[in-house]
């Protein structure tokens, strides 16, 4: 378990999802209000707690607890968590509020991703009370202290459920997983879209992304991983490969094939496409980065087939 300061007020604790460096983490941003912005899985809530004692804070300081989205590996450790936290409150988007008061729908969901995985994975998912829950609505504000407004934003695109917080301090924005994901190998950085089952929508997708560039931020907090200041160069490389991603996907869908042959099939397509491009940049192809790779194509593969099968069905919601 590692600590990043970021800066003098946001730090970044390596929250080891997955039993693996540097894939999820957790922002604590050391204001009047204390807060920090996910949680991880509930297997990370250990790393969680050694976190935040290196950095001297008692969970019953802690005020807020925001959620990007309710996807299990950024929240399903939020009511397990919260039960240190007497304080806190856990701010969601509206759509994502009844589903982290009775998790019974996000655990079905999850298992038809995850399989026999899932136990190992996310367990226990422990719900949250109504009245700890906080919603914020678009463009809501939130004061944490004299010299830092939160401002709330709804970024669907990869789950109707998504918010993106924008940091006045720093003109910052935490991501989740809105524009993506970025991986750092050695100095070299890489993103590419994150497209997981079932809200995907690439056009809105691409509608968020444009708002995050029309805010001229100067720095994105991806849920997936860590922080960059190269920010139109982050969003251009995500918009190319999700048009990338699509247009091939698309020519390799087949409405004849099942849905388990259509995800092979796309996901490997989608791990040829992103390895070659490492490995031109000069990645090493036994590079352990390629596991995770792996892991996160053949997920991304299951919301693009899942978006083209409602496409051919005609049924266009979430």
């Amino acid at each position: 378990m590692s600590i990043y300061r970021i800066d003098s007020r946001i730090s970044l604790v390596d929250l080891m999802d997955l039993s693996l460096k540097e894939r999820t983490g957790s922002y604590i941003l050391s204001e009047d209000a204390l807060t920090i912005i996910e949680t991880s899985a509930s297997p990370s809530i250990p790393h969680l707690k050694k976190g935040l004692s290196k950095l001297n804070i008692n969970p019953e300081d802690i005020q807020y607890i925001i959620l990007t989205h309710i996807h299990l590996d950024h929240a399903g450790g939020a009511g397990l968590f919260l039960k240190e936290c007497p304080n806190a409150r856990i701010i969601v988007h509206p759509k994502g509020k009844r589903h982290i008061n009775d998790p019974t729908r996000l655990i079905s969901g999850a298992k038809a991703v995850y399989g026999e995985k899932f136990d190992e994975l996310f367990r226990p998912i422990v719900p949250i009370p109504e009245d700890r829950i906080l919603v914020m609505e678009h463009k809501e504000k939130l004061s944490i202290s004299d010299t830092c407004t939160l401002t709330f934003f709804h970024t669907p695109g990869h789950a109707d459920h998504h918010l993106s917080i924008f940091d006045s301090s720093s003109n910052g924005m935490f991501t989740g997983d809105t524009c993506g994901i970025q991986y750092t190998i050695g100095s070299k950085r890489f993103y590419f879209p994150s497209t997981s089952p079932n809200q995907f929508d690439p056009e809105q997708m691409k509608t968020s992304i444009s708002m995050y560039r029309n805010l001229h931020l100067d720095r994105l907090y991806f849920g997936h991983y860590g922080v960059t200041e190269e920010v139109s160069f982050a969003l251009t490389e995500v918009e190319k490969w999700l048009d990338l991603f699509m247009k091939n996907s698309e020519k390799q869908y087949s409405s004849n094939a099942t849905m388990k042959e259509n995800v092979k099939n796309i996901s490997s397509l989608l791990i040829d496409l992103t390895k070659r491009e490492l490995v031109q940049k000069g990645i090493d192809p036994d590079n352990p980065i390629f596991h995770l790779l792996k892991l996160d194509m053949n997920v991304s593969a299951m919301g693009i087939v899942d978006y083209f099968t409602k496409q051919k069905k005609g049924d266009h919601s979430s």
